[in-house]
């Protein structure tokens, strides 16, 4: 890749959204990477073509894809063009969008990726994996997002990073919760700052090792997979826990928000030390913690989120919990009662389990809620979750 916005092999990146494919010639795992979703990040893009360069057919068992998100924002080196791609994968928006009968910008690129993702769907019989590739504004170690399933979070840790839990319950409308409700494992990888050149290189040796972890990659030397795993060791600075996300600052319509530089992610912070300003007027840390994603460019609605370290007892608790189907106790509380059992919905009156912290839901596995004035409707990933179809994978 050439020049430093958008153009590969001295081409603007072409109109249609799958921009690699190899298929190998005995079955296997499909392995499917979005880069691009937003369009000035462009070290996934540029990775992803990179690592492409280097596979060969007869090594591959199964297929790999990969997919460009927002191609006319990549073209542009902007975020987005009308909206933000990575904000419309709700049922609301999904419905208005199969209704429309022209689309423009990010209408017409969701719809494109919405038939590549349907078409993959129907077509694969094996295992199938989602992951989405992306940067941030701010200088960061590379991390993993996921909506937090045990088969998410299994997968994930075969990889040298931090993983960050509860993306799900401060972003709405994001492909990577989209795809999460289909069952398959879908992660979100964080390679870093977008102008970083380390994080094409993060991105470059994630990539390679997911090919091989999930089984498509076949024939690799050993020294490349431990070159890869020193990188990423190396560049999260020997971090490999979990942690989740307990608070998000949200920037309101026409406020005047700025973050005090020099702030990057996984950065302790003290009570009462400095982070941004709101209209001129300071916003203070309320306690010592970790800032995640600070915000450093002009769009967005995420100004800051706030994360904790998830103690190893929790993780292995609720992974008792969700392997006993433990959540149907949760109905035996007044108030709360299910509203799509197969599905994994609860509704909860606020009212009545106000008093519930919400750390009791995390256990059992719900993190996602949509909520109106007196009631929340409740979100369990793991009910829909297609585990069987990876339980014969290397790294289940």
């Amino acid at each position: 890749m050439q020049g430093s916005l958008g153009v590969i092999e001295d081409k603007l990146v072409e109109e249609h959204h799958v921009s690699h494919h190899i298929k190998g010639s005995k079955a296997g795992a499909t392995l499917v990477f979005f880069a691009g979703v937003h369009g000035n990040e462009l070290a996934g893009v540029k990775g992803l073509n990179n690592v492409f360069k280097s596979l060969k057919q007869t090594d591959i068992k199964g297929e790999i894809f990969g997919i460009y998100g927002n191609i006319n924002a990549i073209n542009h080196n902007e975020r987005f063009i009308e909206k933000d791609l990575n904000r419309v994968w709700t049922v609301k928006n999904l419905d208005i969008l199969s209704k429309a009968q022209n689309p423009m910008n990010e209408d017409k690129e969701q719809k494109d990726l919405l038939k590549c993702i349907n078409g993959i769907i129907t077509k694969t019989r094996g295992p199938l994996y989602f992951i989405d590739l992306h940067t941030t504004s701010s200088q960061s170690l590379p991390f993993i997002t996921i909506n937090d399933t045990l088969m998410n979070r299994k997968f994930s840790e075969s990889f040298p990073v931090p993983i960050v839990l509860g993306i799900e319950e401060y972003l709405d409308g994001t492909l990577l919760s989209y795809l999460n409700t289909k069952g398959f494992v879908s992660i979100g990888f964080e390679a870093g700052q977008h102008a970083d050149p380390l994080a094409v290189r993060n991105c470059e040796a994630f990539i390679s090792l997911a090919c091989f972890v999930s089984g498509v990659l076949t024939k690799v030397p050993n020294s490349n997979i431990l070159k890869h795993k020193k990188h990423l060791k190396s560049s999260s600075e020997n971090i490999s826990a979990f942690f989740e996300i307990v608070f998000k600052y949200h920037i309101q319509p026409n406020e005047n928000f700025k973050m005090k530089e020099g702030f990057m992610s996984f950065e302790t912070i003290k009570k009462g030390e400095l982070l941004a300003y709101s209209n001129e007027k300071p916003i203070h840390s309320k306690d010592n913690a970790k800032i995640f994603m600070p915000l450093y460019q002009k769009s967005g609605e995420d100004g800051f989120f706030i994360i904790r370290y998830v103690p190893r007892f929790f993780l292995w608790l609720s992974k008792l919990l969700r392997r006993l189907n433990a959540d149907v106790l949760l109905t035996w509380l007044p108030g709360i009662s299910w509203h799509d059992k197969k599905n994994g919905v609860l509704t909860a009156n606020l009212k009545t389990t106000g008093f519930m912290a919400k750390e009791i839901f995390h256990l059992f596995g719900y993190r996602r809620q949509i909520v109106d004035e007196n009631h929340a409707l409740l979100y369990n990933r793991e009910r829909v979750s297609k585990n069987r179809m990876y339980t014969k994978e290397p790294w289940y």
